[in-house]
C-alpha cells in the first residue's frame, strides 16, 4: 500500500487511529510505503526510514535509531545527512 500524507487535515485523535490502522495492516503482512511530514509519528509506526533529496537517497536507517537520535529535527528539516558546520574539520 502506498499512502501519501495520511495525517493531513485530520484531528490528532484521528491521526492516532490512522497510524494504528496502518501499523495493524503492516503487522498482518501488508507492505506499507508512507510519505509523511509528520516524521515522529510516522517513525513510531515504521520499521525503516528513507529520506530522499532531489530524488537521491540520502538516508536509510531503522526507524527506532532515528527516533533515538537527538538530532532528529536537523535530520528532517534539512542538511541532516551532512555534518553541521561545527562538526566539520578545517582543511
Amino acid at each position: 500500500m502506498l499512502i501519501d500524507e495520511p495525517a493531513i487535515g485530520l484531528s490528532p485523535l484521528v491521526v492516532q487511529d490512522v497510524f494504528k490502522l496502518l501499523r495493524k495492516l503492516a503487522e498482518q503482512g501488508t507492505t506499507v510505503l508512507m510519505v509523511a511530514q509528520n516524521v515522529k509519528s510516522a517513525l513510531k509506526m515504521a520499521d525503516d526510514a528513507i529520506a530522499l533529496e532531489s530524488g537521491q537517497l540520502v538516508l536509510h536507517k531503522k526507524a527506532s535509531e532515528l527516533l533515538a537520535d537527538p538530532n532528529i529535527e536537523r535530520l528532517f528539516l534539512g542538511g541532516g545527512h551532512v555534518a553541521p558546520a561545527a562538526e566539520k574539520t578545517a582543511p
